[in-house]
């Protein structure tokens, strides 16, 4: 049988920058500067600088950005925080852990990110915050969406987690709103060797409360000026981290032209194929075709040795966790539609075009028309 085709591929990028990677990991142990400090610090500036934004602050994971982003706003209890369902649990996670209510919303058809008309709707006197996911890599309409919510007076946090690198309408993820969350979990386009995070934003109001609230409230050691949390960047992770941004560009180019070979490849298949805006750079996190018959194709290529995978299969309005919110299967039919017939397919940037065929052909065979692949 021939050798399995990962999801993702973590091994193979660190055998092209593994020295890079040793060396800064000697680095910091060198140092032994473990907590904050200038890896961290290096790091944020840099990462700023990427997204194009005045300010970053390194947070423990992306979950903890989303948390502590909402409580530097002032999000809090009585609040409602309008989201999409069609996301990992994080997004919404960081709503409840303010005491704040997620408010779900549907998609829209062709980005699966949220639906401007939708968000509309949903705003009422609670809404305190809007919380656009940029699902897959794609960014969110953040044209309509931001107009909406200067009309409304209502926040704008991007939950970036998937879109390190993508741009809309010419301006990277992380100053498309107030401000950007990100996961750098290992295996984001700029994943850390553990779990790790950031808040970017041009508002110094907002990045420092979060670097009081991710330090236990202090500036000085001793002297805690509010509540806060232990939710610091580790600082192995940022220089693991600084050590692979200079690739980032490199690794989203390779993304963008498998993707289009994906799309060329597949084209004419029983398949719906991703469609990208024509505002955005897609950052291609994940390569998401959507079938009817997804779980018979998922079974079919884990069979041949393809890691492909499911983002997500049952949509957060949907879950146990948020029963207690009232939703019902149909309240979100395109979310609903997306969550039951999405497949993510094999994509890293050191997929080679022979991986890729493979894929192809037996996503072909599967559907009988084995002469479309290759």
């Amino acid at each position: 049988m021939a050798q399995s085709i990962p999801l993702a591929d973590l091994q193979a990028q660190y055998q092209v920058i593994g020295e890079e990677i040793d060396a800064a990991i000697r680095r910091v142990i060198s140092k032994s500067s473990f907590i904050l400090g200038p890896e961290v610090a290096n790091f944020e500036q840099a990462f700023a600088a990427y997204c194009g934004a005045e300010h970053c602050a390194g947070v423990s994971s992306g979950t903890a950005a989303l948390e502590l982003a909402l409580r530097a706003m002032g999000v809090g209890t009585g609040d409602e925080v309008i989201t999409v369902a069609h996301t990992f649990i994080a997004t919404a996670e960081a709503i409840s852990a303010v005491g704040a209510t997620p408010v779900f919303v549907d998609v829209d058809p062709h980005s699966y990110n949220l639906a401007p008309e939708a968000f509309a709707e949903a705003i009422n006197a609670r809404t305190r915050a809007v919380m656009p996911v940029h699902l897959y890599g794609q960014p969110a309409d953040m044209t309509r969406i931001n107009r909406i919510a200067r009309e409304h007076g209502i926040r704008v946090i991007e939950d970036a987690a998937q879109a390190h690198g993508a741009t809309w309408q010419g301006r990277r993820a992380g100053v498309l709103g107030d401000a950007a969350c990100f996961s750098f979990y290992p295996g984001k386009n700029l994943g850390a060797y553990g779990d790790a995070g950031a808040v970017v934003t041009n508002q110094a109001e907002i990045v420092e409360q979060v670097r009081l609230l991710r330090n236990h409230g202090r500036r000085a050691k001793y002297l805690h000026e509010q509540i806060g949390f232990g939710e610091r960047l580790d600082a192995l992770q940022a220089a693991i981290l600084g050590a692979k941004l200079p690739h980032l560009d490199d690794w989203i180019e390779a993304r963008n032209r498998l993707a289009a070979r994906y799309t060329s490849l597949l084209a004419d298949l029983e398949l719906e194929l991703p469609q990208v805006a024509e505002e955005a750079r897609h950052a291609w996190h994940l390569y998401v075709v959507r079938t009817p018959r997804r779980d018979e194709m998922l079974e079919h290529l884990h069979q041949h040795g393809i890691g492909a995978g499911v983002h997500y299969p049952i949509p957060l309005h949907l879950q146990p966790a948020y029963a207690e919110l009232g939703y019902r299967k149909g309240d979100l039919p395109m979310t609903e539609t997306v969550a039951d017939t999405c497949l993510s397919l094999p994509l890293y940037p050191e997929m080679t075009e022979e991986q890729q065929d493979r894929v192809v052909q037996c996503i072909a065979e599967f559907v009988g028309q084995p002469e479309r692949a290759a």
